[in-house]
């Protein structure tokens, strides 16, 4: 059992005359005496055990019921809003695809998010919701997202006893530690966190285990030697080292966590450094080596760890394979090719591929540029296809007897093959189109620079070309792998440029994507003085007849586990620094302490979710930073000019106790103004958490442990003030509940507690009476009838993909009420039907056998196409309110007549997000007007 709060020194109170220093002492100048009363080894003053696994019994009664108010407070309502809110569009959509095996990239580490599919998975969800937009329904396709919205509430609900438990090992008296978990469960902006598919709130949560198990070990620590290498030591320093492994694996905001956990090792290693008494130098490595491994070991471990199991997960091609290597890409199941012929000839069909952007192949369609020369299209394409095929031609055709060969295959019978030497000239023939790669001194259509040309196909099959079809094969030795790929063209392992001969312009792309009309595609322009990086290309793919099966055979090298692992890492830092877009909601690092703004999550039927903190805890936090930062700079003054403050064992306690706080605050608050990319509220979170850690205990030390203010001998004051701080907070915390659980407001309850312009959700949203939502909720439902035991129509819903989706929900769901258009109010709607199709670019339906054959092998896009129709008792068909008897089966245009124009305009009628089709399928279009936007949503990596 812990020694009860008496047994400490206090300000003022004398202590035995022991020798040594504390680790928490500030350092005194060399004209100042030794001072007694102090400890003989590095033990330090004014600490008693804390052990939290020797709390009174009434600790932990308490700290079962804080744990309950969490529970109840977080689970409330979670099931509100039914529909995708903010960041679940990019978070759920990542358990779908981890479900589906589908690799994608992200900034943040995988943990938490593979935490959140697990609880997907476990309640049955199969991968077939794609979370695409803000406000999408859950209900309808029976997602299990109150299960995937659990585990960020666990989490956020474990946070609170680790904030109790944190102050009872940092020696705060138990109303303190109350009055800490209570300030956390009463947060609104971490209710908020907690309640939705998002990655904050196991962030907090691992933050705030670290935060528990270092202050357990730097209280067994400053016990002295009598606790170094005891089990309950090595217990809390690992467990250290497995709460910073996790909290690095949610987000990079972790390396935050390691450095507040590094600069007070170091403080620790310094101290024992000085204790020439107990500490020889074999047990100073001693406590080095197992910080090393406890601290560096583990936490790296874990990390990698989780990165296997990302792996291991993330086994086919999906969205984000673009952003990685060719090597990386090979990995992935149907991404890896056979083994091609090394050398590359006169005559090669080859396909190009870029080497910087990983925007893919060099590529051409039967799609005209809309400006500039309104030539064919040369574009990159992610994807392997056969538009990505060239020959690969000299200037001129070869000689046969009887003149030159003519055509194509002119080169298939050379033997032995001409190679493709460094200097060559050649034209490059895009064999699905009969059209060369051609570039002339016109600006590109969106690319509109002086030193840039358009690049296009040019031709038709017989047209043996012009000189602006020649380039030049530059190769680029410092970057080629081999001797043998210095000197000529390699398969995968020569890096060339392709100079035009006429302009000396370079081919040459970039990450922009050319619009609609270019399908999304990576532009491919001539660049006169191009940076050689995007100037870069490679052969991946290569045949020639005359290149037989003896032939020298390569292919791309296995990256190994910890190739893909830190190459990942490298497009992750890549990808996050390249966030730097304005976002609607961003904020900056200076606005954060004084909740100047929040963030809109989501809003429907006349409600809102809106990021926003209690204001109560917010402040007081920053004010208790503010505190102590005063009190360091009063104290470091007087230390300088002699007091003796630092003598006095309370006195140095605040300093480092308190101090250990702050600092964790300012480690994950000021390296935020070092960043340029886009920021939210939410950064702030784990900052404001050590905050909160700040404003308890100097309320602890005010109250109780400090004896000069007088409070300390008055113990009911204390709790006074505890209490009714406390319910000041929950008071403010149920004014904004509303915005947190997306409940009925007011505008005029809205308006009361807008205190400022900048908190900038619209009170006009809400009803002006809570009475309107009842009656709008009744105004919603609309009865079935029981008697009706017809078939009902068919209700079809068209899906391109995504791999066997399933209906969205089952027929004749009780839980479901469909709504009746307006006008027809005396019918109803049965039930409703649906099925999937899958249909290619053209329109052209498929079976299952064909849909089985191209799994794996292309990409499927999901459209949704709803019709409703109304049927009367007899099962006859509604149109306009009347009755029309519905024949045996739907109408055939070719049968009944139906006008192909008027259909084919109707096809063309399809949502703001379906893709563009064409030869190939590009990007889907963005954006989403008038809805609350999720954050990095111009993000490629994030968002798709």
């Amino acid at each position: 059992m812990a020694p009860k709060g008496g047994s400490r020194s206090r300000l003022g109170e004398k202590t035995p005359s022991r020798l040594g220093r504390s680790p928490s002492r500030s350092p005194a100048p060399a004209r100042r005496k030794a001072v007694t009363g102090k400890h003989a080894d590095y033990t330090s003053e004014g600490v008693t055990d804390n052990d939290v696994f020797l709390l009174p019994g009434s600790d932990y009664r308490f700290l079962a019921l804080v744990t309950f108010i969490a529970a109840t407070v977080r689970l409330f309502r979670i099931y509100q809003p039914s529909s995708v809110v903010f960041d679940e569009v990019h978070f759920g959509g990542f358990a779908s695809k981890y479900i589906k095996g589908r690799f994608f990239m992200d900034v943040h580490p995988p943990l938490a998010k593979l935490l959140i599919t697990l609880a997907g998975y476990l309640a049955g969800f199969d991968g077939g919701f794609d979370f695409k937009d803000i406000g999408k329904d859950y209900l309808e396709p029976g997602v299990p997202y109150v299960a995937m919205r659990l585990l960020p509430a666990v989490c956020g609900i474990l946070t609170v006893p680790a904030m109790f438990l944190t102050l009872k090992a940092a020696g705060c008296k138990t109303i303190t530690a109350l009055l800490g978990a209570g300030l956390i469960i009463f947060e609104n902006g971490l209710l908020t966190q907690s309640r939705l598919i998002l990655l904050d709130s196991p962030l907090i949560a691992f933050t705030a285990m670290t935060a528990l198990a270092w202050t357990s070990f730097t209280n067994q620590h400053e016990q002295g030697p009598n606790k170094a290498f005891t089990p309950i030591w090595w217990f809390w320093l690992a467990a250290t080292g497995v709460a910073l492994g996790a909290t690095v694996s949610v987000k990079w905001v972790g390396l935050f966590t390691i450095a507040w956990v590094g600069s007070l090792t170091i403080l620790q290693l310094w101290t024992l450094l000085g204790d020439t008494r107990t500490v020889t130098p074999r047990l100073w490595f001693k406590h080095f080596f197992a910080r090393v491994f406890c601290l560096i070991i583990i936490p790296v471990t874990f990390y990698v760890g989780i990165f296997a199991i990302h792996f291991v997960c993330l086994v086919n091609p999906g969205d984000g394979d673009g952003f990685m290597s060719s090597e990386f890409q090979a990995t992935l199941n149907s991404k890896g090719m056979q083994d091609v012929p090394a050398d590359v000839a006169l005559g090669s069909r080859v396909s190009i591929r870029h080497h910087n952007t990983q925007g893919g192949y060099l590529h051409s369609h039967n799609h005209m540029y809309p400006t500039g020369s309104k030539q064919q299209q040369v574009t990159l394409y992610p994807h392997k296809d056969e538009n990505n095929v060239w020959l690969l031609e000299n200037q001129t055709q070869p000689e046969g007897l009887d003149g030159p060969i003519v055509g194509s295959n002119a080169w298939d019978k050379d033997s032995p093959p001409k190679y493709i030497e460094d200097g060559t000239i050649i034209k490059l023939l895009h064999l699905v189109t009969s059209r060369r790669l051609h570039s002339h001194d016109v600006r590109p259509s969106v690319t509109e620079a002086e030193w840039q040309q358009e690049v296009s196909a040019y031709g038709y099959e017989g047209f043996e070309g012009d000189a602006n079809d020649y380039f030049r094969v530059d190769i680029i030795k410092s970057m080629s792998d081999g001797p043998e790929a210095k000197k000529r063209l390699r398969t995968i392992q020569t890096k060339f440029r392709l100079v035009h001969v006429m302009t000396q312009c370079v081919l040459f792309s970039h990450k922009v994507k050319l619009p609609e009309w270019g399908f999304e595609q990576q532009e491919v322009t001539c660049a006169k003085g191009g940076t050689l990086p995007n100037s870069i290309w490679y052969i991946e793919s290569n045949e020639h007849p005359s290149l037989g099966a003896d032939s020298e055979k390569v292919n791309y090298r296995n990256p190994g586990f910890f190739g893909k692992f830190w190459e990942l890492q490298k497009i992750m830092w890549r990808t996050n620094a390249g966030l730097v877009e304005s976002h609607a909601w961003d904020s900056r690092p200076p606005s954060w302490p004084i909740l100047r703004r929040g963030i809109n999550f989501w809003g429907k039927d006349h409600r809102q979710i809106y990021l926003i903190g209690n204001p109560v805890i917010w402040w007081s936090s920053t004010v208790a930073i503010a505190i102590y930062v005063l009190f360091k700079g009063l104290a470091v003054l007087r230390w300088q000019r002699g007091y003796k403050d630092y003598e006095v064992a309370s006195f140095k306690r605040f300093d480092y106790e308190i101090g250990m706080s702050v600092l964790g605050w300012a480690f994950h608050y000021f390296p935020f103004y070092l960043m340029q990319r886009q920021l939210f509220l939410h950064h702030y979170f784990p900052a404001l958490y050590f905050a909160i850690v700040a404003l308890c205990q100097i309320h602890d030390f005010v109250t109780v442990r400090i004896a000069g203010i007088g409070l300390r001998d008055r113990p009911a004051i204390g709790k006074i003030i505890a209490v009714l701080f406390m319910g000041l907070s929950i008071v403010v915390f149920s004014l904004y509940s509303p915005l947190a659980y997306g409940n009925p407001w007011t505008q005029r309850a809205c308006q009361k507690v807008k205190l400022f312009d900048s908190w900038d959700w619209d009170c006009n949203t809400f009803y002006t009476d809570l009475a309107q939502y009842s009656a709008s909720s009744a105004a919603n439902v609309v009865q079935t009838s029981s008697s009706i035991a017809a078939t009902p129509s068919q209700e079809q819903i068209i899906a391109q993909g995504d791999q066997g989706q399933k209906p969205l929900i089952p027929v004749n769901d009780p839980n479901v009420t469909p709504r009746a258009p307006e006008g027809i109010s005396p019918h109803s709607i049965l039930s409703r039907e649906e099925r999937v199709e899958y249909r290619d670019q053209d329109g052209n339906l498929l079976d299952e056998e064909a849909v089985k054959s191209l799994q794996g092998k292309v990409e499927f896009k999901t459209r949704y196409e709803t019709r409703t129709r109304l049927v009367d008792a007899m099962g006859n068909e509604i149109i306009d309110g009347v009755n029309v008897e519905m024949p045996v089966a739907p109408p055939h245009p070719d049968v009944e007549g139906m006008n192909p124009e008027t259909a084919e305009k109707e096809e063309k009628i399809e949502p703001a997000d379906a893709p563009a089709t064409g030869d190939s399928e590009g990007a889907e279009k963005k954006g989403r007007n008038g809805q609350p936007r999720p954050a990095s949503e111009s993000l490629g990596a994030t968002e798709k």
